[in-house]
């Protein structure tokens, strides 16, 4: 007779579905382009245009900031477990979005609706093959950074070592998926330069205030 597992926790268990699909939606939403607002005006001040970033970030800050709630909560091995579990709805997605697109639409569909849906799901494969790269290694080294932090300075600080792991991790992220998504397709330094600046400021803006509300939200699920 085997000893029966422990039940994972609420916090993990609710941080694991809502991590899935953000992983799953951060491509979709990476298709659109999205101004900054005030913070566009930097971009001319360092020799680049108005700063935008593509939408996706967004998604891909929350998965950086559950996987850091998550190693913060439940230790540095659970959270690099979700991220490569994080690998299965990634994978899954990009091969339902493959087969979805070779299937010829309905007769009676819209050809615009068609076309726009081609459009926005379509991809190349080193686009795919850069996203899968750049998610496991910059969210790895995010929770790895987290936790070295963490073992310098305890428990405290936990906004400036979110952010500091962030920071650094969206920066490899942007460096390894333009490089191998468009390098030999056209020139990427603008880019880089103007995606790594727009990812920086919006990690080190939005990240803080998340990371206190995710781990407060799952030290309460698990007081339950």
């Amino acid at each position: 007779m085997t000893a029966s597992s422990a039940p994972i926790s609420r916090s993990l268990f609710g941080f694991s579905i809502f991590y899935g699909g953000m992983v799953c939606i951060a491509g979709v939403l990476g298709n659109k382009q999205v101004a900054l607002g005030p913070l566009a005006g930097i971009g001319p001040m360092v020799g680049l245009g108005p700063l935008a970033v593509e939408a996706g970030i967004f998604a891909f800050l929350l998965l950086v900031t559950i996987s850091s709630a998550v190693a913060e909560l439940h230790g540095r091995a659970v959270a690099n477990r979700l991220v490569q579990i994080g690998f299965l709805p990634l994978i899954a997605s990009i091969l339902l979005s493959i087969v979805v697109l070779a299937a010829p639409a309905a007769g009676d569909m819209d050809p615009k609706r068609a076309e726009a849906f081609a459009m926005m799901m379509g991809g190349t494969p080193r686009i795919w093959l850069g996203g899968i790269i750049a998610y496991g290694i910059s969210q790895t080294l995010n929770v790895t950074l987290f936790a070295l932090l963490k073992g310098r300075e305890g428990a405290r600080l936990l906004w400036l070592r979110a952010a500091v792991a962030s920071i650094l991790s969206q920066i490899v992220d942007t460096l390894l998926f333009v490089t191998i998504a468009f390098y030999g397709v056209f020139p990427i330094g603008e880019l880089l330069l103007g995606q790594m600046l727009a990812k920086v400021l919006l990690s080190a803006i939005l990240v803080p205030p998340v990371i206190y509300l995710l781990v407060a939200l799952g030290r309460r699920l698990d007081r339950r």
